[in-house]
């Protein structure tokens, strides 16, 4: 091998050493003084995980005991949170304890289903009946905005409410009942009228 090419073979690495260290350093500082990456930071509204139409829902709590009953004309199953949108329901919520007692039926404008159902919302009017039963006269209660825990059996609201109770009618705001004990308590404002019994 001669002189000239054994300095030819070494310029030539020489010279691709020096452009692989270049380029090398170009990346860098490409991503060095590069702008940011945009985020997309639109989403856009939450779609259906499923719609359903006229449906009928039955829930049950972790002994196998029916908590509650939804029926509805539109229901939604969001995306990512796996709750549940319901226009204008209808509800039973039954005494899980005591299976004897007439469960509580009404209607309320909208409502809402946590994912595992352990936590119930009826939105906008609220309206519930329980006939009479034992020594207890048929009651309904007109409130709005209540939130339920069907499978402990208890409600309240912090808007204002209407109990009657046979011939009694309660006012007040604010609202806690336990369906289990039968008890309903108004917190604030409370007006009570008695009616006359019919002779």
């Amino acid at each position: 091998m001669s002189v000239f090419n054994l300095f030819r073979d070494r310029s030539a690495t020489s010279i691709a050493g020096i452009l692989a260290a270049a380029l090398g350093a170009s990346v860098l500082l490409y991503y060095w003084v590069a702008p940011e990456k945009k985020v997309q930071d639109f989403v856009g509204p939450p779609r259906s995980g499923y719609v359903l139409t006229n449906f009928h829902l039955d829930s049950y709590n972790d002994d196998g005991q029916l908590a509650f009953v939804l029926i509805a004309p539109h229901l939604e199953r969001r995306e990512g949170d796996d709750s549940l949108y319901i226009n204008a329901p209808d509800f039973v919520l039954p005494s899980v304890k005591d299976p004897t007692t007439p469960p509580w039926k009404g209607h309320s404008q909208y409502g809402w289903v946590n994912k595992d159902g352990s936590l119930l919302k009826l939105q906008g009017k609220v309206h519930m009946d329980r006939v009479a039963f034992q020594t207890y006269p048929p009651a309904s209660i007109d409130t709005s905005e209540v939130t339920a825990w069907p499978k402990e059996n208890r409600l309240e609201t912090a808007e204002a409410a209407r109990i009657v109770q046979g011939t009694s009618t309660m006012d007040g705001v604010g609202m806690r009942a336990n369906l289990d004990t039968k008890h309903l308590e108004l917190l604030d404002a409370v007006h009570t009228v008695y009616q006359p019994r019919k002779r």
